[in-house]
């Protein structure tokens, strides 16, 4: 698997680059970017690897994770995917569901609904790692605080969903460095009780 994060927007958004090395065809996971100059090293390494966009996935539709969607449709002609449960503030083409797989080239992103921080919040389930959006963090987890937030879901989500998973599965979130699910269910505060 090709993976590059990059640091993105006025919240430092971690926006993933995620590609098969066979096919080269390649899925851009939350383009937070707010110009064309922050997009330029994102296109730059999709680029110099020779890759070919297949989607353009939202973990969830907040601003600081969609705000570069039209920039990247733009440069890439990929469709928008996001969680069948998000308003329509968000354009996209494609309305994601629960444990729908999302195939890049040989790879496959498995989506798991994770609700909570917002309603269509959603983690991507790959070979040895997933992707959490706002939900999971290295030792945090996701505001609940904004409109449709919910700490008793997001707690269930992160249950349910995350913590059954490998202990060492690469955990990569949607801000902050990555972790992994062993270390969050040993380290993390939030998971202790």
């Amino acid at each position: 698997m090709i993976m590059k994060s990059f640091a993105v927007g006025w919240l430092s958004t971690n926006c993933y680059v995620v590609g098969c090395e066979e096919t080269r065809e390649a899925a851009v996971i939350d383009p937070g970017m707010e110009s064309k100059a922050e997009a330029e090293p994102i296109m730059d390494f999709i680029e110099q690897n020779s890759l070919h966009v297949k989607c353009i996935i939202n973990t969830h539709g907040h601003p600081d994770h969609v705000a570069g969607n039209a920039l990247m449709k733009e440069a890439t002609g990929a469709p928008i995917l996001i969680h069948e449960s998000n308003p329509e503030h968000v354009q996209a083409d494609r309305k994601l569901r629960d444990g729908e797989v999302i195939q890049v080239g040989t790879l496959k992103l498995v989506v798991l609904h994770t609700p909570g921080h917002t309603p269509d919040g959603i983690s991507l389930l790959g070979d040895n790692v997933v992707f959490t959006g706002d939900a999971l963090f290295a030792g945090s987890v996701g505001r609940t605080d904004f409109a449709g937030g919910s700490y008793e879901e997001l707690m269930r989500s992160i249950k349910t969903k995350l913590l059954p998973l490998p202990d060492s599965l690469k955990v990569y979130c949607g801000h902050g460095p990555p972790t992994t699910i062993g270390d969050e269910k040993r380290h993390n505060p939030f998971l202790q009780t």
